[in-house]
Order: C-alpha cells, then sequence, then structure tokens
C-alpha cells in the first residue's frame, strides 16, 4: 500500500507508456535548454564566485531530468493522472518555467526576467515537491537536488545580474 492506500498499476504496458510520456514531457521542457546553448554573449558575462565550469550543467542536469522523471512516473503510477491532476499539475507546470528559463536568459539575454521565472519555478518545485510526498514519500526526495540546484541557480542568477546588470548588452 501507499501513502493514499492504493496500489502501483500493475498493467507493465501501461506503465512503460507512462514512463515514456513523463519521459517526452520532461526531454520537451529539456529543449529550451538544449535549444538555448550559453554562447558567446554568457562567455562574455562577469560570474560570481563558485560558478561552476560548463561541463558541469549538462551532467547535472540530465541526472535531475532523470530524478524528474522517476518521480512523475512514481506518483502517476499511484494515483492515475485524472484523480491525479492536482497533484500533477503543478509538476507539468514547472517544466514549463524550467525551459522558459533558458530561453529568457540565453536567448533574450535577460537575466532579470529570467530570475522572476527561477523564483516562479523554485515555489512550483516546492509545491509539487510538497504534493508528491502526500502521494509517494521517496518521489517527493527524488525533487529535492532539483530543488537546492535551482536555488543554486538563483545565486548564480542574480550574481550575473549584480556583476553585469539586468539585461546587459548582447
Amino acid at each position: 500500500m501507499t501513502a493514499v492506500g492504493k496500489r502501483p498499476m500493475d498493467n507493465r504496458r501501461a506503465d512503460l507508456i507512462g514512463l515514456a510520456g513523463w519521459t517526452l514531457l520532461v526531454v520537451i521542457a529539456a529543449m529550451g535548454g538544449i535549444l538555448s546553448p550559453p554562447g558567446e554573449w554568457y562567455a562574455g558575462l562577469t560570474k560570481p564566485p563558485l560558478t561552476p565550469p560548463n561541463l558541469l550543467f549538462p551532467i547535472a542536469w540530465t541526472l535531475l531530468y532523470a530524478m524528474m522523471i522517476a518521480a512523475a512516473w512514481q506518483v502517476w503510477r499511484r494515483i492515475g493522472l485524472r484523480s491525479g491532476l492536482a497533484v500533477l499539475l503543478p509538476f507539468v507546470a514547472q517544466l514549463g518555467a524550467n525551459g522558459l528559463w533558458s530561453i529568457l536568459f540565453f536567448q533574450w539575454h535577460r537575466p532579470d526576467l529570467a530570475l522572476v521565472d527561477l523564483v516562479v519555478l523554485w515555489t512550483l518545485v516546492a509545491l509539487t515537491l510538497l504534493r508528491f510526498h502526500r502521494v509517494h514519500p521517496p518521489a517527493a526526495w527524488l525533487l529535492v537536488p532539483y530543488l537546492f540546484w535551482i536555488s543554486y541557480a538563483a545565486y548564480l542568477n542574480i550574481g550575473i545580474i549584480l556583476l553585469n546588470g539586468p539585461a546587459p548588452p548582447g
């Protein structure tokens, strides 16, 4: 039994279709970052202390996206899509905010707007984490590193604004 008293779906085919669906949604969100590489504009910015090497970002995001997929899939397996809409909707919304950040920051060169998006993203991830915890606590724990990473990203984003201005020329 799970936290809400329901068994996970037993249908292997439905499980695999669900896993594929959550993977597709997360990959779509990741496309914002994939299609918005840092480029010369970012390379020319003054970065705050503790900025990691560029190589770390794709590694970290790959792990975080994998944990997001696992978390959403585990919750979905326990409550389904229709009955779980209130629980799963913030997760889907945060995927949109996640994808938007890269566009705002790297394509539009607007770290100020990206920071506003990060606040929305952080709030949606925190809400998702709380709602997932009610259904399946291990799924919520999978999102904790993501929340920490977003907090770290906010530090970097604020540092770039302070060191370069809210909308550096680009």
